[in-house]
């Protein structure tokens, strides 16, 4: 499996960081936020795009995205890039900019909460280095896969690209919260080590917010417990399928979800695959799911795509039931990552020579 395919599958103090402040408390303008939120919205590509962008060679895909808002990505990468490369750093940087961006244009609670959640992305870039390090990867293929939206700038996350060896990739965060675990790594275990970086990003997320009691508070949380049990949910299908032992599958579930807590991933875990799906039909997600799942599926691709699907609608719905929050401002960081992961989908799709069938069912649309 290449290194491409794998990655489909405190944190102050170090160099590299972007200095971001925001507090629990303090005057929160939603309402001002919010405009400005409608305008970047208003540069996404509508669902009818993604047909027409099926019809299309990669060079066409190129040209076409850079008349939109990436034309300046484009513009800036082309004379060191081109194809489907061009393309994917393209989508990165301009899902970092317009990240950071929704950052600095916010303040107070906002800033707070919009932060926290985009340290995610630190998460991932940890990982891909990682990744791509242990598999042998070319620094230029590490650096397409990486997203600065998060705490580390993409300075730092490209000289870690560099570095010859995973120990100095670690001992790089030998002053953040993430070196408890990087600490770990033996050579063997990067599945493990992968798994409590998620972990510890969504129970810091938790502690983060669940200890203030405001309304925009209790409303982000219930977008990020909704997202856990979309998560959990992918991966009880996935190693259902795989026939894990039941210890592995604990080990890799996500605590604080909102529809199904550890309490009722205990009593999914040890379920057949067949009785794990009769199981979910007493949850109200079944209803959203049913036309996708079947006891003899073969693809887990229409099951995950469906989910997926589900969390952008829930935190649609969540956002026109509350404007002038933070639900609207965290339904723009949705669509805008799946606008993005959409674009890589048609893009790498097409350059693995994948049919438009394979390539469509996994568009979340």
């Amino acid at each position: 499996m290449s290194f491409l395919d794998t990655l489909k599958r405190s944190w102050n103090g170090l160099l590299g960081t972007r200095h971001i402040k925001g507090s629990r408390r303090g005057t929160a303008n939603y309402s001002y936020l919010n405009a400005r939120v409608r305008g970047m919205k208003s540069y996404l590509f509508p669902k009818e795009t993604y047909p027409r962008l099926m019809n299309m060679e990669i060079d066409q895909i190129a040209r076409f995205i850079q008349e939109s808002s990436y034309k300046e990505d484009i513009d800036q990468l082309a004379q060191t890039y081109e194809g489907a490369d061009l393309i994917e750093h393209a989508l990165n940087r301009n899902l970092a900019e317009s990240f950071t961006k929704l950052i600095n244009i916010s303040e107070d609670e906002p800033r707070y909460l919009i932060t926290e959640y985009l340290r995610k992305f630190d998460v991932w870039n940890i990982k891909t280095i990682l990744r791509g390090k242990q598999m042998n990867a070319s620094p230029d293929e590490i650096k397409e896969n990486l997203v600065s939206a998060g705490e580390y700038t993409y300075t730092f996350l490209s000289g870690l690209a560099e570095k010859e060896s995973v120990e100095e990739v670690v001992e790089a965060f030998s002053d953040s919260s993430y070196y408890s675990i990087l600490n770990k790594f033996d050579g063997t275990n990067l599945s493990d080590i992968e798994n409590m970086l998620d972990k510890m990003y969504y129970d810091q997320l938790y502690y983060a917010i669940s200890e203030t009691k405001t309304k925009e508070f209790k409303l982000f949380l219930q977008f990020v417990q909704t997202e856990i049990d979309v998560r959990n949910l992918i991966t009880l299908f996935r190693t259902k399928k795989e026939n894990l032992p039941e210890e592995d599958i604990i080990d890799m579930m996500i605590d604080n979800g909102l529809e199904f807590d550890m309490d009722d991933i205990r009593k999914l875990v040890p379920l057949s695959f067949e009785e794990f799906i009769d199981e979910l039909k007493k949850y109200s997600i079944w209803d959203k799911i049913s036309d996708a799942v079947d006891p003899d599926m073969k693809s887990l691709i229409s099951v995950e795509t469906s989910l997926k699907k589900y969390a952008l609608t829930y935190a649609r719905k969540f956002a026109h039931a509350n404007p002038l929050s933070i639900a609207t401002i965290m339904y723009y960081i949705l669509t805008k990552s799946n606008e993005v992961n959409n674009l890589r989908i048609i893009v790498r799709g097409k350059s693995a020579g994948l049919s438009d069938e394979t390539i469509r069912n996994q568009l979340v649309i």
